[in-house]
């Protein structure tokens, strides 16, 4: 009786340890990123001319409830998405205004990843 029990604590250890480390993958300890993905975003120098163009642009802005924040999601419905143009750098985010605030979205998830106000 006793090796049997052995044998499934042994067992037991076995099968979890692979799982333990796969819960590990991905951990972040520590402070959040300021960006929340590695993509390009716009670079510093580029910023001023960039908050220029929106305002020339005359992006109608979005609110919501809540503040602007990285890595807080926008609403499924009621937003517009607006391409980032190239002479600004390429990037896969998209830009729009929200609260006043210009902020650079992942499109597929609708996260804001930066902002840029």
């Amino acid at each position: 009786m006793r090796n049997r029990i052995l044998a499934l604590a042994a067992l037991a250890a076995a099968i979890g340890s692979p799982l333990a480390a796969q819960a590990q993958n991905g951990v972040t300890v520590g402070r959040a990123p300021a960006v929340v993905d590695s993509a390009p975003t716009i670079d510093a120098d580029q910023r001023p001319a960039f908050r220029e163009y929106v305002v020339e642009q005359r992006v109608p802005p979005f609110r919501i409830p809540d503040r602007v924040v990285v890595g807080a999601t926008l609403p499924e419905s009621g937003v517009t998405y607006y391409d980032v143009p190239q002479r600004f750098g390429a990037t896969t985010y998209r830009y729009t205004v929200v609260n006043g605030e210009t902020v650079l979205v992942e499109p597929r998830s609708r996260r804001i990843v930066e902002v840029l106000d």
